[in-house]
């Protein structure tokens, strides 16, 4: 099968294209490989899928509308991941335009190269922080997801809108995942478990938001990379007995879906900032701080209805996969 993996330097996006590759999977992954954060770490991850015959780079930004159409022209994919993204909660707040053009319009390029050229299913990146100012635990897909407190989650709010408009309109398959705290080796420097880690091995204080009150429903990398591959299989149906009235919001008339992938274990963030000490064998000096705007005390994935779907259920618990993440992080990093 073709896909498309946009975001293919990324986290996430690597590491899916590396999966689908060793499936025996035709990828074409683009990236604009913007300076949002150390580009070596990005080329370093693409490094690893350099010598894979089914897997073709082309450097593309998601909202060059002129570069996406002739990509989909070229392209005739079956399926397409987007997981490309301006990523970030508190960089949305100083730089708002950069998640109108890669988050918005991308988004809509995206959309557009799926309805114009059949694509058979859109799975896309939505997020956590969509639920904003919900205090209902754990967060559920049947909830109300209007008030987001960042740029950035209004952005992925607006990204499931959209989709769910080319699912009725053009009868286009989409599924949104709304990510929950992702980590592990190969992860991006400007989240929580990188940032710890490169402080505590220089020897420098580590910043601990809201007191260290805060708690996330962190998710290794190799559980989220089989639950995004499963529902890729997993085509969405148009659900006849659905209405706005008694239905939830994450289903529709329309080919359409979204679910939570998470954990569905949320760790105080105090346990994690030991489990990481423990692996990379140091103390970390805290400085506590209040809360960042734009943030939330906790996260907590409800995943009944991805479990019911195709089966997802999280493997790797919070000791095993820090452990491997630390490992990683002395490795790369030395």
């Amino acid at each position: 099968m073709k896909y498309l993996v946009t975001g293919v330097a990324g986290f996430i996006g690597a590491r899916v294209a590396e999966q689908l590759v060793e499936w025996g999977h035709e990828v074409v992954g683009i990236d604009n490989l913007n300076d949002y954060y150390d580009v070596k770490l990005k080329q370093d991850r693409l490094n690893k899928l350099a010598d894979k015959p089914e897997f073709r780079f082309q450097q593309l930004d998601l909202a060059d509308r002129d570069g996406m159409a002739q990509l989909f022209a070229d392209g005739q994919f079956e399926r397409v991941i987007h997981l490309g993204a301006q990523a970030g909660v508190r960089y949305s707040i100083t730089n708002p335009f950069a998640y109108a053009d890669s988050n918005l319009v991308g988004t809509l390029c995206v959309l557009e190269g799926c309805r114009h050229h059949k694509v058979g299913h859109l799975v896309y990146a939505s997020s956590s922080s969509v639920y904003g100012l919900n205090k209902k635990m754990p967060f559920a897909t049947s909830d109300s997801v209007d008030h987001p407190v960042s740029f950035y989650a209004a952005t992925k709010k607006a990204n499931e809108v959209m989709a769910h408009s080319y699912a009725h309109l053009y009868g286009l398959p989409t599924t949104g995942l709304r990510f929950f705290t992702v980590y592990g080796p190969w992860g991006r420097p400007d989240m929580a478990p990188m940032l710890f880690a490169k402080a505590i091995s220089a020897d420098e204080p580590i910043k601990v938001f809201n007191h260290g009150n805060m708690s996330r429903d962190f998710t290794y990398i190799d559980d989220i990379v089989e639950g995004i591959l499963r529902c890729a299989d997993h085509i969405p149906q148009p659900n006849s007995d659905w209405s706005v009235e008694s239905g939830t919001p994450a289903t529709s008339v329309a080919p359409f879906r979204v679910y939570n992938i998470g954990n569905g274990s949320p760790v105080k963030l105090m346990d994690f900032i030991a489990e990481l000490e423990q692996a990379l064998g140091k103390a970390a000096q805290k400085i506590m701080m209040d809360m960042q705007d734009g943030d939330v005390q906790a996260t907590w994935a409800d995943t009944d209805d991805l479990f019911t779907a195709v089966g997802y259920k999280p493997k790797v618990g919070i000791k095993e996969g820090v452990k491997a993440f630390a490992e990683w992080y002395q490795a790369y990093y030395g």
